[in-house]
């Protein structure tokens, strides 16, 4: 049942029977040592119709193609180049079989032909014993046709180098193992065409293409290559003969398209472009394939130069060496002859062209030569081969070598040779070098004519170029606009609207971020911590690092000042213990007076943790000192401000109260507990949550602040209570004492020095809640050094001064006269 099902399949596919042909004075053959196999559409099926039963195609029946009769001239003249050459085959002939391809599904019979070994078919036949009549094939022209005749050619294994299928899955190797071709993938040209698209800007394109694998593969691969360029896709569509081409001009036209990609057969392309012209479509700008870029007859069509711009894609060589002449050396033969049909000598199926005969040498020479060069490549890459295997030399080729055609491919793939000024070559994948050329219709003049404006190369190198002052557009100001959104300002993030990302509103970049368009256009990226930009910025700015450096002016006489203090200090209290046993030294505190006035110096070094980068051992030493020791010298203020409201106000009054003071050591302990508590609180602060350094990078925008961050407020604020608390004690001892001896009274300077010391405090942190700035720090060491100048020079300063320059009154006797006069004043009260 299987082999009545597969006799019916050939029978009605060799409705031209193929072992009949033996013409050996066609053009379509050529007798040689070795045989090349043809496949060119010298007609065309326009439409095809569904059949019933398999059925073979007659071709003369069809449209004559000029273009492709050019393809099949240029085969023939390629073979006779190289028999004529005396150094790539020298005593070997090659002969061909061509035959006319016109139809995508129904040209079996000629694969069946070229296929087959002395008019058998043996698909049972072992590899090494089938010898099939040709050594290698070229063609047929297109992809779907390419791919439907594939499984017939790659089953013997016959080398297969490719003059006119694109479609990327040729590239697959374990489907189509013997595929090799002599023209750039659909990936090269899709590739070659978002460079255009890019190289003006354009990212809003119509992609138009026919009802085929050639077309079908070109938009699956626009999809893929486009994906992360920034060009949308805004409209795609099939154009079929029989389509409604004015809707899919209406639909490009409101969709405000401006580029469209026609990558497509010449056949569909004229389809929609004659739609174009008749819909009286204007100003847009047609990116051609390479299948109909070099057409002749689409720019003779009235009203082109109406539609706009027409920028094609082709191969860089278009024209042979050589090639001219032979076309009219055929004309003239062919003239010669009395009967016109001498390209027919027989019956021959799907041989025969009998309007060849009235086309002149002008004409065919002048027809889309798009094709001609991967032709001339494809018989030279087999004749290079063939050269490899029969191990020629520059006289002779070793003719008796017995060998298959699978041998040839091998030598194909490691081919690198010259031709006509290109380098042949391939990938292992198959696929040539590429050297395409950007076309330019002009169809403005009479005839039109193309210019070349462009190139595109892979080899040595990839490089792409236009020169613009070649189009109709010189100046950028009036490239044709096919965008979906106008281009943001520099410094603004597009932000997408609806489905396509390239519609876009633009929104503006705010403070400390920025766009970067090579990067991704659509998002405001944040500046590093180190970095600072203003709004609209398309870069980050290096931020200035900022903090209390030693070397600043102010910094230096604050550290000049903060030296003259402590030098006082330590002058002081040398002054205070060469004069320890005086009445004055006793009066102002005795040995208390040298424990105030040491943490008076210790709390002075404090400051100098206020310059420099900060640390973390600054950050907590800057206060951590100034507050202890400071807390230390204001309980002896206060003990001291207490002791003399006792002598001579409480004594009286509470003797009892006062005997314990005295016998216990009152004022000691209240120093030693106030002091204990006050480092306990302090402790905590530093444990806790102590200080740190941190990068300000928020309250400028051009600086980083190095600064101490305060972390808990509890603990900061125990702290200042205890100090603060002990200052209020002290003021208030200090008040109801003020009207005791002049000698003991020291509420002027006590009052005084707290004054300074609260004043100076609130100033610095009234400061800090309103203004950021390094500067704030000084304040702080500032109000530092001020408490302690306060007490030094309210407190230290006038008694030193009795000591050096008044020594009368530092005697018992004169306090001795205070106390009395005291003691008058208050009996007369």
């Amino acid at each position: 049942m299987l082999q009545s099902h597969i006799y019916t399949f050939l029978v009605g596919f060799t409705h031209c029977v193929f072992f009949k042909v033996s013409c050996s004075s066609s053009e379509f053959s050529l007798d040689g040592d070795y045989l090349l196999g043809g496949l060119f559409p010298v007609h065309e099926v326009v439409q095809s119709t569904v059949m019933l039963s398999p059925e073979g195609v007659e071709c003369k029946r069809h449209p004559f193609s000029k273009s492709g009769y050019q393809m099949f001239q240029v085969m023939r003249f390629a073979v006779e180049e190289i028999n004529n050459s005396s150094s790539l085959l020298p005593n070997v002939s090659l002969g061909y079989e061509i035959f006319d391809h016109c139809s995508e599904t129904k040209n079996f019979p000629s694969v069946f032909n070229l296929i087959s070994e002395k008019g058998l078919l043996k698909p049972q036949e072992k590899l090494n014993s089938h010898r099939p009549k040709i050594i290698a094939l070229t063609g047929p022209y297109g992809s779907t046709r390419t791919l439907t005749v594939a499984p017939l050619v790659t089953m013997d294994l016959i080398p297969w180098v490719q003059y006119g299928a694109t479609s990327y899955q040729l590239n697959d190797k374990l489907q189509y193992p013997t595929f090799i071709r002599t023209i750039p993938s659909n990936k090269d040209l899709i590739q070659m065409i978002i460079h255009i698209i890019q190289w003006y800007g354009w990212n809003w394109v119509a992609f138009l293409g026919g009802p085929d694998n050639y077309s079908e593969d070109g938009l699956r691969l626009f999809y893929k290559y486009t994906s992360n360029t920034g060009i949308c896709l805004a409209y795609q569509d099939i154009i079929r003969l029989r389509g409604n081409h004015n809707q899919t001009l209406k639909n490009i036209n409101m969709l405000n398209i401006n580029v469209i990609v026609i990558f497509a057969l010449p056949i569909y392309a004229e389809t929609i472009l004659k739609a174009a012209i008749a819909n009286n479509v204007r100003d847009k700008v047609w990116i051609a394939s390479q299948t109909w870029s070099m057409s002749q007859q689409l720019p003779r069509e009235p009203g082109i130069q109406k539609i706009g711009t027409v920028i094609g894609i082709t191969e860089r060589l278009l024209s042979l060496p050589g090639f001219d002449k032979f076309i009219y050396k055929l004309k003239a033969t062919t003239n010669k002859d009395n009967n016109s049909n001498v390209l027919v000598q027989g019956n021959i199926c799907n041989q025969e062209c009998k309007e060849s005969a009235s086309l002149t040498a002008k004409e065919i020479i002048n027809e889309n030569p798009t094709f001609s060069f991967a032709i001339y490549a494809a018989i030279y890459t087999i004749a290079h081969a063939l050269h490899k295997v029969l191990q020629c030399d520059a006289n002779e080729c070793r003719k008796n070598t017995t060998f298959k055609p699978y041998m040839l491919l091998g030598e194909m793939k490691k081919l690198d040779f010259p031709l006509s000024g290109r380098t042949v070559k391939y990938d292992v994948n198959g696929n040539p070098t590429i050297s395409y050329a950007v076309v330019l219709w002009h169809t403005e003049t009479n005839p039109p004519r193309t210019e070349m404006v462009g190139t595109y190369d892979t080899y040595p190198e990839i490089t792409f170029a236009i020169d613009n002052s070649l189009m109709p557009w010189r100046n950028n100001t009036s490239v044709p606009f096919s965008n979906c959104s106008v281009e943001c300002r520099e410094g603004y993030s597009r932000e997408q609207e609806g489905f396509h990302a390239c519609c876009f509103r633009c929104k503006k970049c705010p403070q400390n971020t920025y766009v970067d368009y090579s990067r991704d256009p659509y998002t405001c990226y944040p500046c590093a911590e180190s970095e600072w930009s203003d709004e609209g910025s398309t870069t980050c700015k290096i931020r200035s690092v900022v903090y209390l450096q030693f070397t600043e002016i102010t910094s230096i006489v604050v550290i000049c000042f903060t030296a003259c203090l402590i030098t006082l200090l330590i002058f002081i209290f040398c002054l205070f213990a060469y004069n320890s046993n005086t009445p004055v030294v006793r009066s102002a505190g005795g040995n208390m007076c040298f424990l105030m006035l040491a943490c008076l110096t210790m709390s002075s070094i404090s400051v100098f943790f206020f310059f420099g980068q900060p640390t973390s051992a600054d950050c907590i030493l800057r206060d951590f000192i100034f507050s202890f020791f400071f807390t230390i010298c204001l309980s002896c203020m206060t003990v001291r401000s207490f002791q003399i409201v006792c002598v001579f106000k409480m004594a009286a009054d509470f003797p009892k109260l006062h005997s314990l003071w005295v016998k216990h050591n009152g004022q000691w302990l209240f120093i030693l507990f106030s002091s204990f508590l006050h480092f306990i609180s302090c402790v905590l602060w530093a444990t806790v949550s102590p200080d740190h350094p941190v990068r300000d990078s928020i309250t400028f925008n051009d600086q980083t602040m190095l600064v101490c961050e305060r972390r808990n407020a509890i603990t900061i604020s125990i702290v200042l209570f205890i100090s603060w608390f002990l200052g209020f004690l002290c003021i208030s001892f200090s008040y109801i004492g003020r009207d005791l001896p002049k000698s003991y009274n020291e509420a002027k300077s006590i009052t005084f020095s707290l004054l300074m010391y609260y004043l100076s405090w609130i100033t610095y942190f009234t400061i800090y809640l309103t203004f950021k700035s390094k500067y704030v720090l000084l304040l702080n060491a500032l109000a530092q050094i001020s408490s302690i100048y306060g007490i030094l020079f309210s407190y230290f300063i006038p008694k030193s001064y009795i000591m050096l320059f008044q020594p009368k009154k530092n005697t018992a006797a004169y306090f001795q006269t205070s106390i009395q006069n005291y003691t008058q004043t208050i009996s007369r009260s």
